[in-house]
């Protein structure tokens, strides 16, 4: 999908106003390695804008003074050579994604199915062998559907 028509799609839901009652919450796991993101439809909706244009920042539900896992945010960037990096920025607390157009442009496709998905879900976002665009040493990553939950399907 080309950069003008994520800008149009993110018009169009920011126009229909998706709601939701929970901003943006990022876990880190340090039992699974994973991190786990739950999001309204229109924050994932920016999160995918953000990464099929290489660039952005989405802040992160404040963490609590008794919780050491919750994450500031996630850090969208581009990067040289082919593939997708998930990363964690310990000393910011932050999530990094970083990657080549074409990775970053499937990640970004994935998120947004999530976000417009009509029922509950979760995605996950893992590394193996041959995956088509993240590279080795990507963290785990599990994206919540807005809807929460699993399908009624």
């Amino acid at each position: 999908m080309y950069l003008g028509e994520w800008a149009a799609i993110f018009a169009g839901i920011m126009e229909a106003g998706f709601e939701g009652a929970t901003p943006v919450r990022l876990l880190s796991d340090p039992v699974y390695g994973e991190v786990d993101l739950t999001a309204t439809a229109r924050e994932l909706v920016c999160l995918a804008s953000a990464v099929a244009e290489g660039a952005g920042f989405i802040s992160a539900a404040s963490a609590s003074s008794h919780d050491s896992n919750t994450l500031a945010g996630i850090k969208v960037g581009k990067a040289l050579g082919s593939g997708l990096r998930i990363d964690l920025d310990a000393q910011r607390q932050t999530l990094v994604i970083s990657g080549d157009a074409d990775a970053r442009a499937i990640l970004a496709e994935n998120l947004h199915a999530m976000a417009t998905a009509e029922d509950g879900s979760h995605l996950h976002i893992d590394y193996y062998p041959e995956h088509p665009y993240l590279v080795e040493g990507s963290l785990p990553l599990v994206v919540n559907s807005p809807h929460g939950g699993m399908p009624t399907r």
